[in-house]
């Protein structure tokens, strides 16, 4: 009995790099010696930390969002032990880049490194900037599809959290990232509102952030001085 073939593992991350000089083809390998190639690989990738979720007393679930890897999650072990290599760098919408063991069988990956790049850390300076910032990561979650690369979406997502981080959220700035998100998935043309199609695409109620949100910035317009 033989494994999958190993050609495209070869090719890809730090192994890749070092095994891209060979001009075998169609390598074959037994299925449990496929297995522990696996064990082996080391993907990585630039991106966005947009969910974190307590898996053990000790661990995390961590969703992030690459631009060519998508929507993935991994589990970041020991993360909440006090000296973990992970501490203060699993906190919400930070950019960082990661590097991750490719799960054998299912879609939850284990995490290997983090390094931060963007902290973001003035998005957490007020509650209407999180719950702008936690529509937006709702809604792109509820709009793709996981594990395919969304180039364009991670640009928007990634601008949209740099802007709040030195700004308070704006309907225009909501509505913006609604049309601007329609328009990467191809949804755009139809005359009517973007978040209408959205919704209608995904069979999905909108995440409830976003009436929270408006009421928000209701109340944030009436309280500014006339």
């Amino acid at each position: 009995m033989f494994g999958e073939s190993v050609l495209g593992w070869l090719m890809r991350g730090d192994v890749g790099e070092k095994a891209g000089r060979w001009q075998t083809q169609n390598v074959r390998l037994p299925a449990r010696n496929c297995r522990r190639f696996l064990s082996f690989i080391v993907e990585k990738s630039s991106a966005i930390l947009i969910g974190r979720y307590q898996l053990t007393e000790t661990s995390l679930i961590v969703h992030w969002c690459s631009a060519d890897h998508g929507l993935l999650k991994t589990v970041a072990k020991g993360a909440l032990r006090p000296k973990s290599a992970f501490a203060g760098r699993l906190d919400l919408f930070v950019s960082a880049d990661i590097r991750w063991t490719p799960s054998r069988s299912g879609d939850l990956h284990s995490l290997a490194e983090v390094a931060l790049t963007q902290p973001r850390l003035h998005l957490r300076d007020s509650y209407i900037r999180v719950l702008a910032a936690t529509y937006l990561v709702k809604l792109v979650e509820m709009s793709v599809e996981r594990e395919t690369p969304i180039p364009e979406v991670h640009e928007l997502l990634l601008k949209a959290l740099d802007y709040l981080t030195t700004h308070e959220p704006s309907p225009a700035l909501i509505e913006r990232f609604e049309l601007r998100l329609a328009e990467a998935l191809g949804l755009s043309g139809d005359g009517g509102r973007p978040i209408a199609a959205l919704q209608s695409v995904v069979h999905r109620a909108l995440p409830v952030q976003r009436a929270q949100l408006w009421r928000q910035m209701e109340a944030s317009k009436k309280d500014r001085p006339s």
